[in-house]
């Protein structure tokens, strides 16, 4: 079948085993996206997280398509994928310190939709380079299975993203759990970026001892903020005049 731009269509062997490659890509890598879109729309009403994770979802599938045609090159520039580490650290430390137990009220920024798109996007881009890489193999030059993939990414990352943000609502230490799954993340494109390879050769258990201390590193970084912010706010009540820590004026 002549599709055009997109290319040719075999229903041959080949066809289907890439074919079943990027649905299997799609359902393991939706999950590692689907923590982030989950935990940047907590933050948001109810009645605008499911039109936050729509629209953070197809802008982000967007951009990977624009991404797809520069991700090989992208790889092998030198920080680039150190740089996206440490953003996707400092984004999972930032969601953990808003969404962690017991700090929603004192602590949670109030969003809005386009706030947790921005995030959506951002970390998405960051993240998702080895992701595309892997369809872009899989589909191998196949237009048309590129494309594919990466659309059927959309309802698999949607759905994902609904039920662990339910799922945070009513058990809130999954909170935690998915600060460390970012953590872990942002710690394997650091030490996988081509000038830490290059250098220091790591191996892997060096790599994986890296991945497990940003994935406790996340968590302790963010309780430690808490920690901070809630000294920072009873410094700032004990100094304020309604604290009543003032001595009201003696009376003659």
């Amino acid at each position: 079948m002549d599709l055009g731009i997109l290319g040719q269509i075999h229903f041959n062997w080949d066809f289907l085993v890439a074919l079943l490659s990027i649905v299997l890509i799609d359902l393991i890598l939706a999950g590692d996206n689907a923590v982030i879109i989950a935990m940047a729309v907590r933050s948001l009403p109810r009645k605008q997280r499911q039109r936050g994770i729509i629209f953070g979802a197809g802008a982000a599938v967007v951009l990977r398509v624009i991404l797809t045609f520069f991700a090989a090159q992208l790889l092998q520039v030198q920080f680039v994928k150190f740089v996206g580490g440490a953003v996707i650290l400092w984004i999972a430390v930032k969601l953990f310190v808003e969404g962690a137990p017991g700090e929603e009220e004192a602590h949670k920024e109030a969003k809005t939709i386009w706030q947790a798109i921005w995030v959506i996007i951002i970390a998405d881009i960051t993240m998702s380079t080895d992701n595309v890489l892997a369809v872009a193999g899989a589909s191998k030059g196949n237009l048309f299975l590129l494309l594919f993939g990466l659309g059927l990414s959309i309802p698999f990352v949607v759905f994902t993203s609904n039920l662990l943000s339910m799922l945070m609502d009513k058990y809130p230490w999954i909170i935690y759990l998915g600060a460390a799954v970012l953590g872990r993340v942002g710690g394997e494109m650091m030490i996988t970026d081509p000038f830490i390879v290059k250098y220091l050769h790591p191996t892997k258990i060096m790599q994986y001892s890296v991945e497990a201390f940003f994935t406790v590193g996340v968590l302790i970084a963010g309780r430690l903020w808490i920690k901070w912010s809630r000294s920072r706010e009873e410094r700032q009540l004990a100094g304020s005049p309604q604290s009543g820590t003032f001595n009201s004026p003696k009376e003659d």
